[in-house]
């Protein structure tokens, strides 16, 4: 039985893919621009991995003080609190708002911590040159990706959300700095997703150059 022929990649006929407009390019000289957007062409973006880890361990560090820290410092006549993300979660779920409180939880504390683990294990796996699922593991990027557009969500629903627990008459509130590292995790999360590459998945999957012992299939 003949086997089937591997499918060529634009890389190995000369084509490049501008990562910031997609617009093909075929053989372009090295150094080159993209023609329509102006962009430096790159078969693959440069230190790709290393700035995606930068960029991914800041926000694993920040991640602890923005949960430790205070988002919100809240006055009402004399009296005086703040809350963090889960004390305001917890808050948010004793007054019996149950739909608020899984809000805050899964806004504040699910999704970073999912998007993180999520593209740490991208990132050793093509680290460590799995071809596995290649598919599936680019559809988790795509789903990255689109994530990100919507992160800063995080930050506007822990202070809103957690200002209700105490709002009302007569009271004032202020951003702590827990909010900050919350906010600084949110965006570094955005740029660990945008410098990772996701052509480096496929490229595990290249088949073995063909030696010149072997037989051709018949």
């Amino acid at each position: 039985m003949n086997e089937p022929l591997p499918i060529p990649r634009g890389a190995a006929i000369g084509l490049i893919g501008c990562h910031a407009c997609g617009l093909v390019v075929e053989r372009p000289p090295p150094n080159a621009h993209c023609p329509r957007c102006g962009s430096l062409l790159h078969a693959r973006k440069p230190e790709s991995l290393s700035r995606a880890w930068a960029y991914l361990v800041a926000a694993f560090i920040l991640y602890i003080p923005a949960n430790l820290l205070p988002v919100l410092h809240s006055t009402k006549l004399f009296e005086h609190w703040s809350d963090t993300i889960m004390s305001g979660v917890v808050s948010l779920w004793t007054d019996g708002s149950y739909d608020l409180a899984i809000i805050v939880f899964t806004a504040s504390v699910v999704v970073p911590l999912l998007k993180m683990g999520a593209l740490a294990l991208l990132l050793i796996q093509v680290q460590r040159g799995s071809g596995y699922l290649p598919r599936e593991r680019t559809r988790l990027y795509r789903v990255l990706e689109f994530i990100g557009q919507w992160s800063m969500l995080d930050v506007f629903a822990v202070a809103l959300l957690i200002a209700l627990v105490h709002f009302g008459t007569l009271a004032d509130a202020k951003p702590g700095t827990g909010i900050v590292a919350f906010g600084a995790v949110v965006v570094l999360t955005m740029l660990a997703t945008m410098s990772f590459d996701p052509r480096l998945i496929w490229d595990a999957t290249r088949p073995p150059p063909r030696r010149a012992t072997d037989r051709l299939p018949t």
